[in-house]
């Protein structure tokens, strides 16, 4: 007896191979434009208010009147406290030193800062010498002293009248002689010879206590016959 035969199953085409190919291709590229699904708006938060001065003072964040005048008062104490320190100075250094006069006056200084004292100039200095210390203002003043060995009765500020050069005795001239300019003044500070225009200013010396007091000297100018340039 024959077998049966099989049924025989139908072989796949290379042509339904190609189509069902192509048919995936184009479903994937459809799906590549799909839009994709928009997502929901995230809700905004509402901006938040400015506290309003009236709800501030109600929370106590704005302090009351009676807080804010001490406030200032403070800050300007501390402001004014802080001018008045570094002005003070400023306008004392604009002060004129006071000229003494009537028991007061401005004791001389050496070279170091010890107050002169007659008996300490005279011990270390002889007839005819004119040296500085520190005169009036804190000028450069020359002592003089004379050929008695005292004193003389007035010191001559040694700061020229032309330009202010400090200005030194020449012994071997007898004379003040400026080197800055050549100005010349004699032996009693006179001017001689220019360019300074005017003579050397003169100081009162007096003994207080034994030390060497400068005061200002207001009277004529015995060796000019005028009123004092420097008052």
């Amino acid at each position: 007896m024959r077998a049966a035969a099989r049924p025989q199953t139908p072989r796949k085409t290379g042509r339904q191979d190609a189509s069902l190919f192509l048919v995936l291709a184009l479903a994937a590229s459809a799906a590549a434009f799909v839009p994709a699904a928009r997502r929901a708006p995230l809700p905004m938060r509402a901006a938040a208010r400015p506290q309003t001065s009236l709800k501030m003072a109600a929370d106590g964040a704005i302090p009351d009147m009676n807080k804010r005048n001490l406030m200032n008062l403070i800050l300007l104490g501390s402001v004014g406290a802080t001018v008045g320190g570094l002005g003070g100075p400023f306008l004392y250094f604009f002060y004129p030193a006071s000229s003494g006069g009537g028991g007061g006056g401005l004791v001389a200084k050496d070279a170091i800062g010890n107050d002169v004292t007659f008996d300490g100039w005279l011990s270390t200095h002889g007839p005819g010498d004119r040296n500085l210390v520190q005169g009036l203002k804190g000028d450069a003043t020359y002592l003089i002293v004379k050929e008695d060995k005292t004193i003389e009765s007035y010191g001559l500020n040694a700061v020229c009248t032309h330009l202010g050069c400090v200005v030194p005795w020449n012994k071997a001239e007898n004379k003040f002689m400026c080197p800055c300019h050549g100005s010349q003044y004699n032996n009693e500070g006179k001017v001689i010879r220019g360019p300074a225009p005017l003579s050397l200013a003169l100081a009162h010396i007096e003994d207080q206590e034994g030390k060497v007091t400068f005061t200002t000297w207001t009277e004529t100018d015995f060796r000019t016959g005028l009123n004092p340039w420097w008052s």
